[in-house]
């Protein structure tokens, strides 16, 4: 469904009047997402997986240099066709909760989503299928608690029914119950034939969700591996690195690999 060959994203700024410099931010990462599949981006916070969110879906700010391709469905993405296809085939499920207009109540922002993608409107029952009851419709973003908040994200991010969702750390700060009814929703989109990029720096909860997970260093990718590589010592994982911060989680007594 999505084809990343060999995206790099630099950053162009001026060191002093005249001399510009180039950051790079994103290098020659390349990666695929089968429908039906959830692929996890895991990652520290600064290795650059908002950053690659934003590249795939053209919202780079205007002194950023991408160079590689994003494909979707075999049709090559660029700037004449990306806004078709974001909302109607490719959503964000933001990070932050101040994506949700302030001045529009719940239903309105679920209505307007629905219509973006042509769907039909069904707000209670898209408000009921992430856990909320008919009367969270009524409520405004002020009035929600950061859980219900990020699950009228999910909302509006499947009310356009969207074939992939891009769910930048969609369980942040959640508590667990919370936590699950977005990747269960996240996991359900995918069984129906969607396919979701779930960027998280949350290993553990995802493993019983994801198909796979694709590790990010420094904006580079240096591992992609089944979630059934992440497991006993972390003897199936190739990548040093990955197999590092498998063996220094809490579930595997803190330990250092070497």
């Amino acid at each position: 469904m999505l084809v990343i060959d060999d995206l790099s994203a630099s950053f162009r700024r001026y060191n002093g009047l005249f001399r510009q410099d180039f950051i790079t931010r994103l290098s020659n990462i390349t990666l695929t997402i089968q429908a039906g599949e959830i692929v996890a981006l895991v990652g520290h916070s600064g290795a650059g997986k908002s950053l690659l969110a934003h590249a795939i879906l053209g919202l780079l700010p205007a002194n950023a240099i991408a160079t590689g391709t994003v494909s979707f469905e075999g049709q090559l993405l660029n700037q004449h066709n990306l806004v078709e296809h974001r909302g109607r085939n490719i959503a964000l499920l933001p990070q932050q909760t101040s994506y949700l207009d302030p001045t529009a109540n719940v239903g309105a922002l679920v209505r307007w989503a629905a219509l973006r993608g042509g769907k039909p409107l069904e707000i209670k029952n898209r408000l009921n299928r992430v856990g909320l009851s008919d009367d969270v419709a009524q409520l405004f973003p002020h009035q929600l608690s950061g859980g219900m908040a990020r699950r009228v994200l999910m909302a509006q991010a499947t009310s356009g029914g969207a074939k992939l969702l891009i769910a930048d750390e969609p369980t942040a700060g959640l508590d667990p119950a919370n936590r699950d009814i977005v990747l269960k929703h996240l996991r359900a989109h995918a069984d129906n034939g969607g396919a979701a990029l779930l960027i998280t720096h949350d290993l553990i909860p995802v493993l019983s969700y994801a198909d796979r997970i694709a590790m990010l260093k420094d904006g580079q990718l240096c591992c992609v591996a089944p979630t059934s590589s992440f497991s006993g010592t972390g003897e199936m994982l190739a990548s040093p690195y990955a197999k590092s911060l498998w063996r220094a989680l809490p579930q595997n007594d803190f330990y250092a690999y070497a």
